[in-house]
């Protein structure tokens, strides 16, 4: 038997690394469009900045726009952990107080930079249209969960139209935080912001 050829070039990268990679390309390009605007930042600054090739940078992301989206996913996906661990034993007002956070396991810079994109949104059409269609994306969890709690098929008006209404008011809260926090974020911003919820 034969033995199968060796491998040429590098080893695959493996799915963490990978996401872990977007994910610096992501807070490179924040700081940049925060700096010089998201039309005049390129791909090729991007790339350069965040320390990799603009061929490793396309293979991640379609469009510069895009590589805001691992920064952005974050507070959606910690939102949708939190419906999903949600007891029920408690109102879910109550768990939230408990459980939620912006952006979880992060650093301070990180909500800062999620909150930047999201204050970006509101005057950049591409980065808004971007932003909502990741809330978009999350609201088959919020069905899914609403839908077990109220013991109803998730295809019932009903339950589509309370988890429409949760998105809603998660993506008003959040732009209201963003008014808020324009000078900064601080703690009891973040508590309100969370009691507000």
């Amino acid at each position: 038997m034969v033995p199968p050829p060796a491998r040429r070039g590098r080893p695959p990268v493996s799915e963490e690394r990978r996401q872990q990679q977007r994910l610096e390309i992501s807070r490179h390009a924040v700081r940049l469009f925060r700096e010089q605007g998201v039309a005049a930042t390129s791909g090729e600054q991007i790339a350069k900045v965040a320390g990799v090739s603009e061929r490793t940078l396309w293979r991640h992301f379609h469009t510069k726009e895009s590589c805001v989206e691992p920064l952005l996913t974050k507070t959606i996906d910690a939102f949708q952990d939190v419906l999903r661990s949600w007891p029920p034993e408690l109102e879910l007002a109550e768990h939230l107080r408990q459980a939620y956070t912006l952006v979880p396991e992060s650093s301070q810079t990180d909500v800062e930079a999620v909150l930047q994109i999201i204050r970006m949104t509101h005057d950049e059409p591409t980065l808004r249209a971007l932003y909502l269609v990741l809330r978009e994306r999350a609201e088959p969890t919020f069905v899914d969960v609403l839908a077990e709690r109220l013991g109803a098929p998730r295809e019932a008006l009903e339950v589509r139209m309370l988890a429409a209404a949760v998105s809603a008011a998660l993506r008003e809260a959040t732009d209201e935080l963003v008014v808020l926090t324009a000078d900064g974020v601080e703690p009891d911003v973040l508590a309100e912001h969370r009691e507000r919820l």
